[in-house]
């Protein structure tokens, strides 16, 4: 009997050997498979903070660049305009929330601040000293004239003959970047090249530097805290001690950001994931524990254990067809999901054919009109020019038959317009004539402006300018742009259209009115959303939600906003072609 507990009792501890060894490994498994799934969205969350800070930063650059060559600047670095270029500086600082905007001339002397900068040498900053090369600069840090972190942006002014005349410094208070996520979660920081943490949404870890050559941070001043690295699998894991709004154990994730000169980090508490492969490895270990009594009674119950076994394989046999009834209702879901994500883009693309439709319906007593004319001089120059050649005047005749050519080809024209216009298009982007866009949005709209006596101030380059986007959307665009500044402009009495193109990294086009403006831009892009009185025969609202949608479709962007002088304008963003980029 003594003999037969002892091997019991070596099976039972060799066993419990077995479940510690199978759990651990089952911990650490599980373990892995959460700190993936940390990873993924650390790194999201890193991502968006990045792009959320690098887009902020590249606002001001661009600001920098923009007002860098503005005229006022060019003549205070010939020392006129002083007053003018100061109120200027002030009203960008106002209007971007920027720390400061300085003009600085090629010595590092200010000579113009929206602030009053008390510093009037900046020849030591790094940014200023890159612009003067003619390239834009950027620099960082706690410096004069500022006593508080900022990032300052230096773009060269140029003269006319392509000499450096100045520098625009645009100073960033980065206190203010953080207002918006500071104590978020993850923890997220930002180092510089020297290793110094400049940016965080954790103001505790402000300025900690990180050692060369180590993992971890240092404060700058007083004693080093807690701190080690290791790593779980691809994971590099810190344990801290560096205060309560910290994690005790966390995730460490790293992305590099040139454009700013930063690198971005982010620290994922762990925790979750270590209650998730503890409560893992305690299912397992239950379950071995629980097979192992099962089996060590099985000696001694072999009936009770049959019974059990035909009760687990009906559990099984139920769980499996609930799991089959489940995987079918899926499959059965996710196809009813793409039948509808197909149908939404048949409507959208039904919405938006409708949309030209509309608009070629509201033209079509102008276009017949602007068809029956050149219809009606053909019958007239017909009817002379057989006259004049049985009179025998031939040359007579032939300028009638040169006239009845050219109302054709106008003729034509029209038609091949309309035809365009009306054409289902392909999704497919590809290289488009914006001028070209522009000219037959106009005379698909000409009757409707001249009957409304609206004056067009339109001045085309004189080439073509190509852009990334679909023909035929970009004129439905253009034309549903026109023809509701038109519907705007019918209750004043100065109605001018403007459009004005605008070149550069990005192609923009300006469409301007003089009506009485928008008096909820917040709501233009809304679907349904109209100005018009209910129950007119125009004004369902669709037609900027349709510009709205076909803009995004190529890249860029639509916007609405109200003029200073009166009236309103639309601006339409688009990517240059790849091809002219390249050129």
């Amino acid at each position: 009997m003594t003999r037969l507990w002892n091997q019991r009792a070596l099976i039972v501890v060799g066993f419990l050997i077995t479940v510690a060894a199978v759990s651990a490994a089952v911990w650490r498994y599980g373990y892995l498979q959460a700190l993936d799934q940390l990873a993924q969205r650390g790194q999201a969350d890193l991502d968006l903070a990045s792009d959320r800070l690098t887009g902020q930063l590249q606002g001001f650059q661009e600001i920098a660049v923009l007002l860098a060559d503005h005229p006022v600047l060019q003549a205070l670095a010939i020392g006129r305009e002083t007053a003018a270029a100061k109120a200027m500086l002030l009203a960008a600082a106002d209007k971007t929330a920027a720390l400061d905007i300085l003009f600085v001339s090629p010595a590092g002397q200010v000579v113009a601040s929206a602030h009053d900068a008390t510093l009037q040498d900046v020849s030591q900053n790094a940014a200023f000293a890159r612009a003067m090369h003619g390239a834009m600069g950027i620099d960082h840090g706690v410096k004069p004239p500022f006593d508080q972190r900022t990032f300052v942006f230096g773009a060269p002014s140029f003269a006319v003959g392509g000499g450096v005349i100045g520098v625009l410094m645009v100073a960033v208070d980065v206190d203010r970047l953080e207002d918006d996520w500071r104590g978020s979660n993850p923890a997220v920081f930002f180092t510089d090249r020297s290793g110094e943490v400049f940016i965080s949404n954790r103001s505790e870890l402000l300025f900690w530097t990180r050692p060369k050559g180590e993992a971890g941070l240092v404060p700058a001043a007083g004693r080093s805290p807690p701190f080690s690295s290791s790593f779980t699998g691809p994971h590099e894991v810190w344990q801290l001690g560096w205060g309560p709004y910290l994690p005790a154990r966390a995730l460490h994730l790293v992305k590099q950001l040139p454009v700013i000169g930063m690198t971005g980090e982010v620290l994922v508490d762990v925790a979750p994931a270590r209650r998730l492969a503890g409560l893992q490895a305690s299912a397992v270990a239950a379950l071995c524990l629980a097979f192992g009594a099962m089996l060590f009674l099985a000696t001694e119950r072999r009936r009770t254990l049959a019974q059990a076994n035909a009760v687990l394989e009906s559990r099984v046999a139920k769980r499996t067809a609930a799991l089959q009834d489940a995987n079918v209702s899926l499959r059965r879901e996710v196809s009813e999901r793409r039948q509808a994500e197909a149908a939404l883009q048949r409507a959208q693309a039904d919405l938006v054919q409708a949309g030209k439709l509309s608009a070629l319906g509201q033209m079509s007593a102008g276009l017949s009109h602007e068809l029956n004319q050149p219809l009606m001089a053909i019958r007239s120059f017909a009817e002379n020019g057989a006259q004049f050649l049985a009179r025998g005047e031939t040359q007579v005749a032939a300028a009638n038959m040169g006239r009845i050519s050219d109302l054709a080809e106008r003729m034509a024209r029209i038609i091949k317009n309309l035809r365009a216009f009306a054409r289902q298009e392909t999704r497919e982007l590809t290289r488009v004539d914006i001028v070209a866009v522009i000219d037959t949005a106009l005379e698909l709209t000409a009757v409707r402006l001249r009957d409304d006596a609206v004056q067009v101030q339109w001045v085309p380059p004189s080439g073509p300018v190509w852009v990334h986007a679909g023909e035929v959307r970009l004129a439905q665009v253009m034309v549903n742009l026109i023809t509701n500044a038109a519907d705007a402009m019918e209750a004043t009495q100065d109605r001018a259209l403007t459009i004005t193109l605008n070149t550069g990294d990005r192609i923009s086009v300006d469409v301007a009115d003089t009506g009485p403006g928008i008096s909820a831009p917040e709501k233009i892009f809304d679907p349904f959303y109209s100005t018009k009185e209910v129950g007119a025969a125009e004004g369902m609202g669709l037609g900027l939600s349709i510009s709205y949608g076909l803009v995004q479709s190529f890249g860029g962007n639509i916007r609405g906003a109200n003029r200073p002088e009166g009236g309103a304008v639309f601006t339409v963003e688009l990517d240059r072609w790849e091809g002219e980029k390249a050129a």
